[in-house]
């Protein structure tokens, strides 16, 4: 409130005129400006700032109040036309949205680096002998127990789990990993 006692203030140099009286309701008009913002935006801080920018057109425009007219309604107008203004200018530009609100969560990982792997992991997985690649398919991709692979592909379970073995490290080898 202090910031617009200054403003007030800055206006009242010199002898007293029909303008400092006009200064002086404004400062008594402030808290029915408050209230009439506090309804009109039904938020507290939109309330603030339009009793500031209503205060500041009122100082600045004091030359066009006509002496004899009711400065509170004159206040009053100019702090209703102000928050026309503001709501049918957010209606054109749409309801503000701080980038951080809206982009939370949006964002995923770049696809390339896993098309990448996927890639090479073909290209390995190919250089695998046929019985390797068989193990693999039916352990790694469709999940059988060594037991059930065995038996479908006429192996012992010893066999199926050192070939599974084998084509591991064959894998990680061809990939350059040391982790086993």
């Amino acid at each position: 409130m202090s910031y617009f006692f200054h403003l007030l203030s800055l206006f009242k140099m010199g002898e007293r005129t029909m303008e400092d009286a006009i200064f002086d309701q404004m400062k008594r008009e402030i808290p029915h400006l408050r209230r009439y913002a506090r309804f009109l935006t039904r938020d507290l801080d939109q309330a603030e700032d339009l009793v500031q920018d209503a205060l500041e057109r009122a100082i600045t425009r004091v030359d066009r109040f006509r002496e004899g007219s009711n400065l509170r309604s004159w206040m009053f107008t100019i702090m209703h036309n102000l928050h026309i203004d503001g709501c049918r200018s957010t209606k054109r530009r749409g309801v503000h949205i701080p980038m951080e609100d809206w982009t939370e969560g949006v964002s995923h990982p770049a696809p390339q680096p896993w098309n990448m792997e996927a890639r090479e992991f073909v290209r390995d997985f190919d250089r695998l002998s046929q019985s390797e690649q068989n193990v693999v398919m039916m352990v790694g991709v469709h999940g059988f127990k060594y037991e059930e692979a065995a038996q479908r592909l006429g192996l012992a379970v010893g066999t199926v789990k050192s070939r599974l073995f084998r084509a591991r490290l064959s894998l990680r080898e061809m990939n350059g990993s040391t982790k086993h």
